[in-house]
């Protein structure tokens, strides 16, 4: 049994969705679609220097892996690679594979240091640390049942207080940008992320074809937003939290919990039958936010460094 590691061929539909395929059997916590992969493949930013490679078994595409550097960090020579292997194909190489073709590739880009997330799993971890790679930060990821989820009611936004969504700021969505950059800059992690290039955050989360503008919420108090719950939907029933946050002067007032009531309603509304979210563990104030909304956490994983050299 051979197994053949190559470039993704963006011009072939079969890529994306075998893709997808193994994506959504390997981490099934996670929005995945070929449509999603085919527009992240095309509008890449050119300094993340992003490579995907599948690995194949008698032409059935049966691993994946993304490797791109990290280049919205300040600190240089960050890099990511994240390997994902279909359950029913593992044990045959092709992760290891995956991951060889990667390191080369980014350390040719100019990477010192990469950056992989792991499941919590003994052969996931086990795998990594074959490869050199030493457990750092661990995340949740969580998951709710809407068709039988009791979702908190509700409630009238306080005075001065408005809720809107995503799409009523079509026309101008820069200060949903200013918000989401302000937020990002304290958002718990061991790579550091500054959102500065509007353009490219117009194409990468405005544009993204997975970013549902009808069920973001946005909070708006004293003329601006202040608080926002991302969503995102596959169209397979399934919503995902892109990003929940709070202008830090607007912090310890509950708009977080508001804006993301909302938004799980809403999707409800829209026919989702299940919403994903993922916590930093350590993030303690959005982990019993969730846990209030009825969230359980369904799967742990590790991020994974080495350093190169």
């Amino acid at each position: 049994m051979t197994v053949i590691v190559r470039a993704v061929r963006p011009e072939d539909p079969g890529d994306a969705e075998g893709f997808a395929r193994v994506r959504r059997a390997a981490l099934p916590y996670m929005l995945t679609t070929a449509r999603q992969l085919a527009y992240d493949w095309a509008h890449a930013h050119p300094d993340e220097r992003s490579r995907p490679l599948v690995a194949e078994i008698d032409g059935e595409v049966v691993g994946t892996v993304e490797a791109a550097l990290a280049h919205e960090s300040p600190e240089p020579g960050g890099g990511f690679v994240n390997v994902y292997v279909h359950p029913e194909h593992r044990g045959h190489g092709a992760g290891t594979l995956l991951l060889r073709a990667c390191e080369e590739y980014l350390a040719e880009a100019g990477a010192t240091t990469l950056y992989s997330w792991v499941l919590d799993e003994p052969a996931h971890r086990s795998f990594a640390e074959r490869h050199g790679y030493a457990p750092s930060r661990s995340a949740y990821f969580l998951r709710l049942d809407l068709t039988t989820a009791e979702l908190p009611p509700l409630r009238e936004a306080p005075a001065g207080v408005e809720l809107r969504t995503a799409a009523d700021f079509a026309g101008d969505p820069r200060p949903l940008f200013e918000l989401d950059a302000v937020t990002t800059a304290d958002e718990p992690g061991d790579v550091p992320a500054e959102l500065n290039d509007y353009a490219h955050w117009l194409t990468s989360t405005w544009n993204h074809p997975l970013l549902d503008r009808e069920l973001t919420t946005v909070v708006v108090a004293d003329g601006r937003p202040v608080a926002f719950s991302a969503a995102r939907t596959d169209g397979l029933g399934r919503y995902g939290s892109g990003m929940t946050g709070t202008d830090p002067a607007y912090r310890g007032r509950g708009l977080a919990k508001l804006a993301k009531n909302d938004s799980l309603h809403r999707a409800r509304a829209a026919g989702c039958t299940e919403a994903f979210t993922g916590n930093d563990t350590g993030n303690g104030p959005m982990l019993a936010i969730n846990e209030w909304f009825g969230y359980e956490i369904c799967a742990k994983e590790f991020r994974h460094v080495r350093t190169l050299g």
